[in-house]
């Protein structure tokens, strides 16, 4: 048994050693401009908060709120990096891109928690999460959608766009298309991105298939930010046989190609499963994901919702500690400056609470219903619902049942 393991274990670090491209340049921003853009961030906070407010005492205030709400996410860590893609400098995942107005509106959003601010729009909603479809190729051994997988459609194309325009007008940072697998209507993308206002980031949250060359330059040429595709292991045939479909590998690495290729930002998104976590499979996947040039990659603990309802995956206290250690040591050590920054929400929500469950973000699953997060089914009403407000703000009042915000 252990000469099999061992076995095991070497057969797999050769695979991704075979991966490692040494001449691979990243669009990581480090060392002395990133000292540089970093002054040039601070100095566009000054100019959003000055806009805000007329009291130097708010001005003093406001700024170190900020400082504040950042250090309760990662405490007086640095990340060593940023990420420079289509003339936008981004510092993670669901922060929109520096220099834009829409990061502007952003942190104006982010003040008006502070205090209410004296200028223009304020957005609502930080990232809205949006499941467009039921169907899919693919049977996730973690899908959280499974219950309403390949059933009829709920939501016409037409009604789809009139809840993306609902949540626009509230105001919102971010969009993710979901399904199911969004890319099975990606004409119904298309139109929408065109259709939709332009105060709005858009994602697509996908397993990769059919995420083609000519697919990825329809979605860029329609507005479209940024893919997250899902990746769940460095080998290919455990990567097929967790998504249980023949070609989930293949699918997830030509997608994260055609998007490079399109100028779209890529990340990877992985489910941290009790069999996966361990330094070796870490290190193993974020090679990967160097190679392939990925600018995040995004960490998700396993939910007892979905395909994983009533099974024991939620992670011990020392696999939540494996993860800590390694999201630091890449994050936060120049030593791996050359690397996609992790996001990990699992860390920040056990710091500061989840900021979803309608206060800054919601799920919008493929009735159109409210929920707290992807992983929290809490239905609080329809979006196309005359009481739309009444239910966002039950929603708001319930919060997360498994991260609740510190006390300030």
């Amino acid at each position: 048994m252990i000469i099999e393991l061992q076995e095991k274990k070497t057969e797999e670090k050769s695979h991704v050693s075979s991966l490692i491209d040494s001449s691979v340049k990243p669009n990581n921003v480090i060392g002395w401009k990133l000292k540089f853009i970093r002054l040039r961030i601070k100095l566009t906070l000054l100019k959003v908060i000055i806009q805000c407010y007329r009291n130097p005492i708010d001005w003093i205030g406001s700024l170190l709120y900020l400082i504040r709400f950042r250090r309760r996410f990662l405490g007086n860590n640095k990340v060593h990096k940023m990420v420079y893609v289509n003339g936008k400098y981004h510092l993670g995942l669901y922060t929109p891109g520096w220099n834009s107005a829409i990061y502007e509106r952003f942190i104006t959003s982010q003040l008006n928690d502070y205090k209410p601010v004296n200028k223009g729009a304020i957005n609502r909603f930080n990232n809205v999460f949006f499941a467009i479809t039921k169907k899919c190729a693919l049977q996730c051994e973690h899908c959280f959608e499974w219950d309403a997988l390949n059933k009829k459609e709920v939501l016409t194309d037409i009604e789809i766009q009139d809840i993306v325009k609902k949540i626009q007008e509230k105001g919102v940072s971010q969009i993710h298309l979901s399904g199911g697998e969004p890319m099975l209507k990606v004409d119904a993308i298309v139109n929408l991105l065109n259709n939709a206002a332009k105060s709005t980031e858009f994602w697509l949250v996908t397993s990769g298939f059919k995420l083609t060359d000519k697919n990825a330059k329809r979605l860029k040429e329609a507005g479209l930010k940024g893919a997250v595709i899902s990746l769940d292991h460095f080998i290919p045939e455990k990567q097929n046989n967790f998504r249980h479909f023949k070609d989930a590998y293949y699918w997830a690495e030509e997608a994260v190609k055609n998007a490079n290729n399109n100028n779209l930002i890529t990340a990877l998104s992985l489910c941290t499963t009790k069999e996966f976590i361990s330094e070796v499979n870490l290190m193993a996947y974020m090679d990967l994901a160097k190679k392939l040039k990925v600018s995040f990659v995004q960490f998700l603990e396993p939910k007892a919702v979905g395909h994983y309802a009533n099974k024991d995956v939620t992670l011990t206290p020392e696999q939540i500690g494996i993860l800590e250690k390694f999201f630091n040591k890449m994050n936060f050590t120049s030593s791996y400056s050359d690397y996609p920054i992790i996001i990990y929400h699992g860390y920040y929500q056990r710091r500061q609470g989840c900021l979803s469950a309608g206060k800054k973000g919601m799920y919008i699953d493929t009735d159109g219903d409210m929920n707290p997060c992807p992983f929290c089914h809490n239905k609080t009403g329809n979006v196309l619902d005359s009481n739309f407000d009444v239910n966002l703000n039950t929603l708001h009042y319930m919060g997360c049942s498994s991260y609740n915000s510190p006390t300030t």
